[in-house]
Parts: structure tokens; sequence; C-alpha cells
């Protein structure tokens, strides 16, 4: 599987899961605000169930006021509280279910409260309304008073309704405590879901980063030691990748380039074999031709010295300098191509004593100084390309020195991991076009016809310090001689 659809699936495992838990706390959300509705409306209920038991107590006590003293304040008292009850009783039939227990309770309240209107109050304030005005109504009104009250089937129909009253309670006091423990239960289970689902989600989220990190780190881990192998020169190095992912891809691919990159590193080496043969077979067979075309020059000089014309002896000792020159190029192409090509061997280099060596294979004129300073470093380095590197700079100062009092200076300055050279000469300076050119192979500032030069050294020099990543400049302006600066590492780690 591909690394981008496992993450891709793994972030999808995670949004379930959190998605269930956000849905479950949005579920538990609205049984909350159902149940504080439903105890908004239970306390609604038991507030008017309350106000009407009241308000029976105000009737029952109003009628027998009323019934006592005959006093209207009594029956508006009780008018009061009967019109209040009805419109309770309309309210909480709104307020409850027609499927309820508390429904049927309440049709039976309706019932009793009617008959004890129909039996009881209305005949009795209608007849107590009847005894103010003659004395046969207050017979027939002390007769239904001693048949309605006094045989206590009034006190039996306040008794029912009480009890149903006190059944419709009991009942909305239960609903509401069996409502009470179930959120809480529900709470308690949401609580609980949602924490393990949080730790589920957690767990699996880890569980995937450690899998994905493993998976990718030791495998990008493999290929960064491959192409560190390859830095090091194992060029057949490879990864081994059995997946079909991104990262097997690009394994398949760094392996390819690996084998093609070997397959042309192996080329590139023969080549460089060939080539180093190819310029040493040129130069010696192109020597031999030049000694043997040197040899007759001289037998003609020595054999024919009393018949040649000074023009003639010109033109032999030229053939010689041009021979000598061809010569040198040869060589100078030779040591070029071998830059390098030689394996590196390091040592502890005194500069004092390589310098000095240096002067004396040089062979300078009297006139000419060379001024060295007197700390010059020693330095665990590759001894015959730094020779040749001051070996070339320093010839290179004296050749083309055009002072009879000729002058070379060589300084250096510490900077951290490397060492910076000075050669520095009071000789006829370059011009600043020329600066880049003087390190080209063959190229030369005078004419080959009045100057003896190769134009191969300062090639060399650049050569040398390209191949270990070094720098050389050139500062210099006509008249004002010149100061070569180059770079060398203090030791091989650098």
């Amino acid at each position: 599987m591909k690394i981008s659809n496992l993450i891709f699936l793994g972030f999808l495992l995670i949004l379930i899961l959190f998605s269930a838990t956000t849905y479950i706390n949005f579920r538990q959300t609205e049984k909350v605000n159902e149940n504080s509705e439903f105890f908004a409306r239970s306390a609604q209920i038991v507030r008017e169930t309350n106000r009407f038991q009241r308000n029976i107590l105000n009737m029952v006590s109003g009628l027998r006021g009323y019934l006592f003293t005959g006093e209207n304040y009594f029956i508006e008292a009780y008018d009061s509280a009967a019109n209040e009850n009805v419109n309770i009783l309309a309210e909480l039939s709104t307020m409850i279910p027609d499927t309820s227990q508390q429904h049927r309770k309440l049709r039976q309240i309706h019932v009793l409260i009617d008959q004890w209107f129909s039996d009881f109050a209305e005949p009795l304030i209608n007849a107590k309304r009847n005894a103010v005005s003659s004395d046969s109504g207050q017979v027939a009104f002390n007769k239904m008073y001693r048949e309605k009250l006094s045989t206590g089937n009034e006190q039996a129909v306040n008794r029912r309704l009480q009890h149903v009253f006190r059944d419709f309670s009991n009942y909305e006091y239960s609903v509401r405590e069996r409502r009470k423990a179930d959120l809480t239960n529900s709470i308690r289970r949401t609580r609980q879901i949602s924490f393990y689902l949080t730790t589920l989600s957690i767990v699996i989220g880890v569980a995937i980063a450690a899998f994905l990190a493993h998976r990718i780190s030791t495998r990008i881990i493999r290929m960064v030691n491959m192409a560190d192998d390859i830095a090091a020169g194992n060029y057949s190095a490879t990864t081994e990748d059995k997946g079909h992912d991104e990262l097997s891809r690009l394994a398949r691919s760094l392996n390819h380039m690996s084998r093609v990159l070997s397959e042309n590193i192996t080329l590139l080496q023969r080549k460089n074999e060939e080539l180093g043969q190819f310029a040493h077979i040129v130069s010696h067979d192109l020597k031999a031709p030049l000694r043997g075309i040197d040899n007759v020059v001289t037998w003609i000089e020595e054999d024919h010295s009393q018949e040649l014309s000074a023009k003639m002896r010109e033109y032999v000792q030229l053939i010689k300098g041009r021979l000598l020159r061809a010569e040198s190029m040869i060589q100078g192409i030779l040591s070029y191509a071998r830059v390098g090509r030689e394996m590196p061997v390091k040592e502890e280099v005194d500069l004092n004593i390589l310098l000095q060596e240096i002067i004396d294979s040089i062979g300078t004129k009297p006139e000419h100084r060379i001024l060295l300073p007197s700390d010059l470093p020693v330095v665990k380095t590759e001894r015959i390309p730094l020779q040749q590197v001051l070996s070339n700079l320093i010839t290179n100062a004296i050749k083309y020195h055009d002072k009879p009092d000729g002058q070379v200076k060589i300084s250096f300055k510490d900077q951290g991991t490397h060492y910076r050279f000075f050669v520095e000469d009071n000789g006829p300076g370059i011009d600043k076009n020329y600066h880049e050119k003087i390190f080209v192979i063959f190229q030369t500032l005078q004419e080959r016809d009045s100057f003896e030069s190769t134009g191969v050294g300062l090639a060399i020099v650049k050569k040398i310090l390209d191949d270990r990543k070094q720098s050389v400049q050139l500062i210099s302006s006509p008249g004002e001689g010149s100061t070569f600066t180059f770079t060398w590492p203090k030791s091989p780690d650098n």
C-alpha cells in the first residue's frame, strides 16, 4: 500500500472515531436539554397541582362559610377558586400526554370535581339562596344539608379526590426521579464512551505515527547510507526495498542510478587509464624523433662547423631551441596529465626545508633574492603536489622578472583550518585582462620566439588546487609586480 494511502486511512480512522465521540456528546446534550425541558414542565405541573389542591380547600371552606353565614364574601372566594381550577385543569390537560397514566388520573379528577359540583355544591348553594326568601326554603335547605353533608357522602368524594391527587403527584415525582437516574446513568455512560473513544483515537494515532516514522525513517536511513557509500567511492552500493510504495520506487531509482553511475565510473576510469597510457606513449614516441633530429643537428654542427656560415649557425641554434621547447612541452603535457592520478601519500612536511629544496633546485641567479619567513609551519599533507605548486609559482616569478635586482617574497597567514600562502614579486606585473588566461594550458603573455616558455606551469598549479577544492588568485597590475595567493589545508581531513 502506498504511504500516502496509509496516512489517509489512518487520519480517516481517527477522524471517524472523533466524529463518533462528537456525535455521542451531541446526542447526550440533546438528552440533557430534553430532560431540562421535562423538569421544567414537571415543576410547572407540580405547582399547578398544588394550586389546584389549595383551591379545592378554598372552595370547601368558602362553601361551608357561605352555608353557615350566608355571606356573599364566602361565595365569591368559592367562585374565584372554582374558576381558577377550571383553567388549571385545562392547562394540565395540554401539558400531560394523552397516553400517560397521569392523563387517566386527570380525567378521574375531572369526574370527581364535576360530581362534587353537581351533587353537593350547586344544590346546596341554590338551597341556601332560597332559604333566605322563605321559611319553607329554610326547611328545605336544612333537610338537604343533613342529607348531603351529614351523611358523609361529600367527605367520601373529597377523600377520593385527595387520594387521586396524591397518586397524581406521586406519579409525577416518581417519573422525575426515574428520569433523573436515567440522565445520571446516561451522562456516566457518555463520559466513559467519550473517554474510551478519545483514548483509542490517541492510541491509534500514536501507533500510526510510530509505524510510519519507523517505516519511513529506517528506509530513508538505508538510502542515506547508500548515498554515503557512493560518496565514499563504493559506486556499486545498493539498498534493498521490496515494498510497493513511493519509497520503494525511490529505492529502485537509486539502485538504477547506482548501477548507471558504477558503469560510467568504470568507463571513466578505463578512459583515464587509456588517456594516461596515450599521453605516456605519445610523449615517448614524440621524444624519440626529436632526439634523433637533435642528434642529426649536432652531427652537422660538429662535422661541418667550419663550412657553416654565421647565418647557418644561427639557424642550427634556432633548431636546437625549438627542439628543446618541443621536448619541454611534451614533458609538461605528461606532467599535466598525471596531476590527480597519483595515489595521495600524507606525510609531515616542514615547509622551511621544502622551500629551501625548491630554491636549490631552481638555481636562481645571484642578483635575484628570495625572501622566506622564519616561522614556516609543519603540515601533514601530500608533499609532491605542494612542492609542484610552490616550485611553479617561484619559477614563474623568477623567469618573467624584468629587473636585474629581482626579488621574490614568500609569506603565509593562518586561517583556522587552512593556510594562505603568498608568492610576491616586484616584476613587470600582469594586466587584469590576462589574470584568467594565464592559468590556461599553453597560454603565455610573451612571444615564444622571444621567450622560452611552455605555458604549462600555472595550468598545473590550477589543476592541482582545483582537484583539492582549493583556490588560487592573482593580484597584479602592470608595473607593480604580481602576488599569487593560494590556500592549502592544514590536515588531510580539512
